[in-house]
């Protein structure tokens, strides 16, 4: 078992959560050795079901361009209200 780090997501801005890296420009598409985001398991997830990593590379490449994007402000609202120890599933989307 794998013992994640707790702390601060920096995308919904919720306390003691489990966090992963997020590579803001995915490894696939050339991000291997750019810059990373500590943010939440949940939220990590929710990006990879919303968006291609193509799309995340070229138009969403930082957490202010996420933050803007109407379908990831939705999900931020909604998930700053769940408690960090929920566990929340996440459906992917259907324009994707």
């Amino acid at each position: 078992m794998v013992n994640r780090e707790k702390g601060h997501c920096e995308l919904c801005a919720r306390n003691n959560v489990e966090l992963t890296k997020h590579h803001l420009v995915p490894k696939e598409e050339g991000g291997t050795f750019g810059e990373t985001a500590m943010i939440c398991i949940p939220c990590h997830k929710q990006i990879h079901a919303l968006y291609t990593n193509k799309e995340l590379a070229l138009r969403l490449s930082s957490i202010q361009d996420l933050l803007q994007d109407l379908q990831i402000m939705k999900y931020v609202k909604w998930i700053r209200k769940q408690s960090p120890s929920q566990l929340v599933k996440v459906k992917k989307s259907k324009d994707r």
